[in-house]
């Protein structure tokens, strides 16, 4: 069980870094320096929208038993969400983008 925690651990990391890759910083922060409390507050915002999607999304395919039509799946969703959480906890340690 620790083996496979960790080898998605490693998973998620090399997904947050592809991502990263893709989008920069700026997509969290939203152009922000992240300094205020309105600037980290908007962020968690942004990220709170981002995470509903998801678990709106694990909703359709694990509660409800929709049919995937867009090729994300529940493993998908469920590590996006997984990164989202440490992203957020980035942002509260004022550690984004730095």
């Amino acid at each position: 069980m620790t083996d496979e925690y960790k080898r998605i651990m490693w998973t998620q990391y090399e997904l947050f870094c592809l991502k990263q890759s893709n989008y920069g910083p700026d997509n969290i922060s939203v152009g922000t320096d992240l300094k205020t409390h309105a600037d980290i507050k908007l962020a968690m915002q942004g990220l709170w929208f981002r995470m509903n999607d998801k678990v709106q999304r694990l909703k359709q395919l694990v509660v409800l038993n929709k049919v995937d039509l867009v090729a994300e799946s529940v493993q998908d969703t469920l590590s996006d969400l997984s990164v989202y959480g440490i992203i957020g906890q980035i942002v509260k340690n004022k550690k984004w983008g730095k």
